[in-house]
């Protein structure tokens, strides 16, 4: 299955199902991180809940510091 994230496509790894492992198995899963799928903000809280599914499109926007 793949997936987009950040518009760069990638093949799931298996056993991967849900939005949470894959941030986690990407490295994506650190604080500061807003996370949207198909263009709708995900809680971080509701991560585990959302079921990988083929052709997804995913934005991971991490907070920076500074001015």
């Amino acid at each position: 299955m793949k997936v987009e994230i950040n518009k760069k496509s990638i093949e799931v790894a298996p056993g991967i199902t849900t939005l949470a492992q894959l941030l986690s198995h990407e490295k994506l899963d650190g604080p500061g991180q807003a996370v949207a799928v198909d263009n709708v903000v995900v809680r971080r809280a509701d991560r585990d809940t959302v079921t990988i599914v083929d052709g997804m499109k995913i934005t991971v926007i991490g907070a920076v510091c500074g001015g």
